[in-house]
């Protein structure tokens, strides 16, 4: 409907032009009008045709050259029409005619060459989207232009790019779920088989000393529970189910609490634990959550640093209450400092079995830190130096 709209608007406009430059008879205007109106109906009853049929070619340049063709002999057939109005000689009229068709074959050329490379530039953006379906995510269009079809060429190349780092974040996501999976089976496996042997010996009567065996036992049993807490915890954490209660606390409070906890396991690696703080050091948060975020980190700390050294816990105020924990351990390597709290990371594979542990404490303790809106870091060795900051206003 729009092209016919178009079609009137042109007829009125060349009748309007026609009948100010050339004030012309009213047999000349008969005549005019109706070559006119002839002219705007075939071209409404060709594009009509066009329009139908143009889905049916089998390549891009046939159905660019057709309408090409279709134009030029639009305006041949125009000025053709003209000719005879103006009772051109027929020797003159001939030689238009020539003129014309040469034109014609001109304009034929011209729409063959630019639909060639129109159609070439379609052919690269469909072969780099079949091969991005195969899995080829390195493939890109090599087409730039300026045109509609250059926008859709660089939103397929940008497809391959965001595909190319999504299969390669899966990759590594898929690497480390295999090592969080095999550490959270070591450290299941391990109690479950001391727990058996246990067991079979008490059941054999060959244990000396039942009621050793059965501590053994409720040790096992107390660091299985600590690993399902932890899972749990953290898939809360994941779900973004997280709850508690907001309240001022005194981080410097926790800390020492903290460190009392777990000064028995410092001990048994003849580690000493140092504290400094600048007095009460509040903020706002959950006590008991907050409080197992510093025993994470403090727990780590003890875990990797070695036997006789010591472990620093600095606490500090200000625009947002902070504390680090840092060990005489190798520390964390420059390419894992950004991904030391992601879930299923756990660092070295090797050290996570000597020392144990799945690797879940730092990313329970971003997810905590994070929903007391703060914020959790790590820092590159050596020494081992992990550190996070709360507000300290709600």
């Amino acid at each position: 409907m729009g092209s016919v709209a178009v079609l009137v608007v042109l007829l009125a406009a060349a009748l309007g032009v026609f009948e100010v430059t050339m004030q012309p008879s009213g047999d000349e205007r008969t005549g005019l009008a109706v070559l006119f109106v002839a002219m705007a109906g075939g071209t409404a009853l060709l594009g009509w045709l066009l329009a139908r049929r143009m889905d049916r070619f089998r390549s891009l340049q046939t159905a660019s050259t057709v309408m090409a063709i279709a134009a030029i002999a639009a305006v041949a057939i125009a000025v053709g029409a003209a000719a005879r109005l103006m009772f051109i000689q027929p020797h003159d009229l001939q030689l238009l005619t020539v003129v014309l068709g040469f034109g014609v074959g001109l304009g034929v050329v011209l729409a063959a060459t630019l639909a060639r490379g129109l159609t070439a530039d379609l052919h690269r953006i469909e072969s780099a989207a079949g091969r991005i379906a195969e899995g080829d995510f390195a493939v890109r269009t090599g087409v730039t232009r300026q045109d509609e079809l250059g926008s859709t060429a660089a939103a397929v190349d940008n497809m391959a790019t965001r595909l190319a780092d999504a299969e390669e974040e899966r990759q590594a996501n898929d690497m480390a779920r295999r090592n969080f999976l095999a550490a959270v089976g070591h450290d299941l496996r391990s109690p479950l088989a001391a727990m058996q042997a246990a067991v079979e010996a008490l059941e054999d009567g060959l244990s000396p000393d039942p009621q050793r065996y059965l501590e053994s036992m409720k040790s096992d049993l107390g660091a299985m529970s600590s690993l399902v807490d932890d899972l749990f915890l953290l898939s809360t954490i994941e779900a973004g189910k997280l709850d508690f209660e907001r309240e001022p606390v005194d981080l410097a409070e926790l800390v020492d609490e903290s460190i009392e906890a777990l000064r028995p396991v410092a001990a048994k690696k003849a580690v000493e634990i140092e504290f400094a703080a600048d007095g009460s050091v509040a903020a706002i948060g959950g006590p008991a959550a907050l409080g197992r975020v510093i025993r994470n980190l403090l727990a780590n700390a003890i875990r990797f640093t070695p036997d006789g050294s010591s472990v620093v816990v600095t606490v500090a105020g200000g625009d947002a209450a902070s504390v680090s924990v840092t060990d005489e351990g190798p520390g964390f390597p420059p390419e894992m400092v950004d991904e030391a709290f992601e879930r299923f990371v756990t660092g070295d594979p090797s050290r996570s079995r000597r020392n144990g542990g799945a690797g879940l404490g730092l990313a329970i303790a971003r997810g905590i830190v994070t929903a007391h809106g703060g914020r959790i870091w790590a820092e590159a060795g050596p020494g081992g130096t992990v550190g996070f900051a709360i507000p300290t206003h709600g």
